[in-house]
């Protein structure tokens, strides 16, 4: 095994939370919490990327200070920055009237207004007293969070024009907006952003992470509502072009590092924006496994974590090219693979399955971190 002080002086650091405790309160000072959430974890996976490539070590949560004591003084103090990050508690999202707490998983109910959606395209037609229905009948189940977008992104969609994106949200939006239902609308336009959160809605969630639209960082700074940012390989009309990466995670989290970064520089509140991976865009099959795999590696941003895969196409690619409709066993174990690596919200489509799996796995957290310390 690589000691730290073996870790050449121009790699660049990454934080791995790794070996999960179910009950933390019996090895004392041995754990840490990771990001606010019902996680506690003992090892760390430190991996350092330079021009001679990837090396990883392992390191104790015990032995973590005296450790990192031995880096040169620039990898010290990133290593240090990380590790406040992987364990500062998440704050929570204020949605109108609601407070979505962030010390537990969230589920995120997915609205589709289109009707060339991937899964559920037209669905809903222009029948807005159905969509209604729908959309609290998700809020019933249990989603704290109903996210509408009004524009397709599956591969090969194309573009829609900002107006006709307008009129597919705002109905719904202004529809919902008494009920005391949080909102977020899924959109990469400044003008959708602004007619969506006139009418209503709470929060904004960008596929481009606020690159598509020149106006968009502006109006999310200006209007202060929270914000998720997604990775995508490409930021035109197109969002997966241009995918093809030597290390997937390392260049995601590379990519919204720097969006975090230009978007606090901007004026938004670190604690209003949220990161999401970008599962299924521009991304092989082979790229995502790594993402989920290595997911809990993102809670070094510093950002609550969304994670979105429902009944994407990698669930037909691992199951006999199961179609859209018939990805629900899949959709659910990648949500709760997600949930066990510390993902704050869970973004997915068949929102009463998973809220069901959510509070049962909460049940066996809850008998664990309440178990008498021995």
């Amino acid at each position: 095994m690589m000691d730290l002080p073996d870790i050449s002086a121009d790699s660049r650091l990454y934080l791995r939370p790794l070996q999960f405790i179910e009950s933390p309160q019996q090895h004392d000072g041995l754990t840490a919490r990771l990001a606010g959430t019902m996680l506690w974890f003992s090892g760390i996976e430190v991996i350092a990327r330079s021009e001679g490539g990837m090396r990883r070590v392992l390191v104790s949560v015990a032995d973590w200070k005296d450790a990192i004591a031995e880096l040169p003084a620039d990898l010290g103090e990133r290593a240090g920055m990380l590790f406040a990050h992987l364990t500062s508690p998440r704050a929570a999202l204020k949605l109108g009237e609601r407070t979505i707490r962030l010390d537990q998983p969230q589920v995120m109910g997915i609205m589709n207004m289109t009707p060339d959606s991937f899964s559920d395209g037209g669905k809903h037609g222009e029948d807005l007293e159905a969509a209604a229905e729908a959309a609290l009948a998700m809020a019933s189940a249990g989603a704290a969070i109903i996210d509408i977008g009004g524009e397709s992104t599956r591969p090969g969609a194309k573009l829609v024009w900002e107006g006709d994106e307008i009129k597919r949200v705002e109905p719904l939006i202004q529809r919902l907006a008494h009920s005391g239902t949080a909102m977020s609308i899924d959109t990469r336009k400044a003008a959708v952003m602004q007619a969506a959160i006139a009418a209503g809605a709470h929060m904004v969630n960008d596929i481009s992470a606020l690159l598509y639209d020149d106006q968009a960082l502006s109006f999310v700074q200006q209007s202060g509502v929270p914000v998720c940012l997604m990775h995508a390989p490409s930021q035109s009309s197109d969002p997966h072009k241009n995918g093809g990466y030597e290390d997937v995670v390392t260049e995601v989290y590379d990519f919204l590092e720097a969006r975090i970064e230009a978007c606090v520089a901007a004026g938004i509140a670190r604690e209003k924006i949220i990161v999401d991976p970008g599962l299924g865009f521009g991304k092989s099959l082979a790229d995502n496994l790594a993402l989920i795999n290595n997911l809990a590696t993102f809670h070094g941003l510093g950002c609550p974590l969304l994670f979105g895969a429902s009944r994407k196409r990698m669930i037909g690619a691992l199951s006999n090219e199961a179609g859209a409709g018939a990805r629900l066993g899949g959709s659910i174990f990648l949500a709760m693979k997600a949930v066990e690596q510390g993902a704050h919200i869970v973004r997915v489509h068949d929102v009463p399955e998973t809220v069901q799996a959510v509070h049962v796995w909460r049940g066996l957290r809850d008998a664990a971190l309440t178990a008498p310390a021995i």
